[in-house]
């Protein structure tokens, strides 16, 4: 039987590529906005860029090696073995290949895959909704709040790519190419699991004979269907692609846990070690709520916890809207242990905004919705977040920035 694959288009290129234009012109946007900050406050935009935070930590894991620690006055210890090592890997290659720095090279290789991300949100919802809604799409990932972290020598960008495009290969039934982005991805954040998830409850499904996509049945009928209807994951697919995609798809998350567990001598889930010495863990979300609360002791901190009620309830509407749509199992699977995860972690409640953004599933319905409405209304829409988000971008990050 003919592979899927050979009978599924690729995603039209004209679309993509005016979303990509569009998508370049909000980050070029975002990164003039830091500039001309960052100059007024005596700062250098490329070290904010690429020299703070988390980007630090990957370019010393390219240069040095995995080994590097810190012991805090707690007792707290902050190893990079934290770090998954796809970025940095990929940072010493340029580096070797280039007369780049490797601070240079974490910012081109973020750069390059934002957008590959950009094109990866365009071609799923694209496959889901048409052309126009997946252009809306790359737009509303490109001017999110913190949509400056997108064109940082972090690893969000690269995660969110492999992440896409492994999603709209198994959308489209190519499972061993969705298996090997999935490990790729698994090799680059802790939650690669939920692109994991995504491929094998899809994988169960098709297995089971169910249909796990289906067309959208809007509040107007037919009118809001996909403009092509999403194809059930596995139809046509032999069952030993299926199998050995599925097979793939853990194998990069679960290597490096292996052996960051050999490294330290501490076993299978060394690593839950590891991520405890930054204070990090998954409670349900038991300390996020604390964190939300203690804001109301005072007026000023007050308005703070109802801004964060008020997105964690955006967000828990958005997902819902995305389950009442119907989007493709595998959409509703990923984009719900992002949300998980990043919700539910028990540290760093600054850094929640940023460890939703590969989250572009949530997206899809707000995308809809701007696809329906004139051009002039949506472009309208778009650039006043684009501007928003700029400026805000280039405030935060002068700032106190992504923890």
């Amino acid at each position: 039987m003919t592979d899927l694959a050979t009978r599924v288009a690729p995603p039209r290129l004209t679309g993509a590529a005016q979303a990509l234009l569009g998508y370049a012109a909000v980050r070029a946007l975002g990164l003039l906005a830091l500039a001309l900050w960052s100059a007024a406050r005596d700062k250098s935009a490329y070290t904010l860029l690429t020299a703070r935070w988390d980007s630090l930590w990957y370019t010393r894991v390219a240069e040095l090696g995995y080994g590097y620690e810190v012991r805090l006055p707690n007792g707290d210890i902050h190893s990079n073995l934290a770090f998954f090592p796809l970025l940095p890997w990929l940072e010493r290659l340029l580096h070797t290949a280039t007369p780049l720095s490797y601070a240079g090279a974490g910012l081109v290789v973020g750069a390059l895959a934002s957008l590959a991300a950009a094109w990866g949100i365009f071609a799923v919802a694209d496959h889901v909704y048409g052309a126009r809604a997946g252009l809306c799409a790359v737009l509303l990932w490109a001017v999110l709040p913190v949509g400056i972290v997108q064109s940082m020598a972090y690893s969000e960008s690269l995660f969110t790519a492999l992440a896409a495009w492994s999603l709209y290969a198994v959308l489209t039934g190519r499972w061993l190419t969705s298996g090997t982005l999935a490990l790729l991805a698994g090799l680059t954040r802790p939650v690669g699991l939920a692109v994991v998830a995504a491929i094998w409850v899809a994988g169960i499904a098709s297995f089971a004979g169910r249909r796990s996509a289906a067309p959208v049945n809007g509040a107007h009928g037919s009118e809001h269907a996909p403009a092509h209807a999403p194809d059930t994951p596995g139809d046509g697919a032999s069952a030993w692609r299926r199998a050995v995609g599925m097979l793939l798809a853990p194998l990069g998350a679960a290597g490096y846990v292996l052996w960051v567990g050999h490294h330290t001598g501490k076993g299978p889930l060394g690593y839950l070690d590891v991520q405890a010495g930054w204070r990090n863990g998954f409670d349900g979300g038991w300390a996020f709520a604390r964190f939300v609360a203690a804001k109301f002791t005072s007026f000023p901190s007050a308005l703070a916890g109802v801004g964060l009620i008020v997105g964690v309830g955006l967000v828990v509407w958005l997902y819902v809207v995305c389950v009442r749509q119907r989007q493709p199992l595998p959409l509703l699977v990923y984009a719900g242990v992002v949300t998980a995860l990043a919700l539910c972690a028990s540290s760093y409640f600054g850094s929640k905004p940023r460890l939703l953004m590969p989250a572009f599933p949530l997206l899809l319905p707000l995308a809809l919705a701007l696809a329906r409405l004139r051009t002039s209304r949506s472009a309208l829409v778009l650039g006043a977040l684009a501007v928003g988000s700029a400026v805000y971008g280039a405030f935060w990050l002068n700032g106190s920035g992504p923890p």
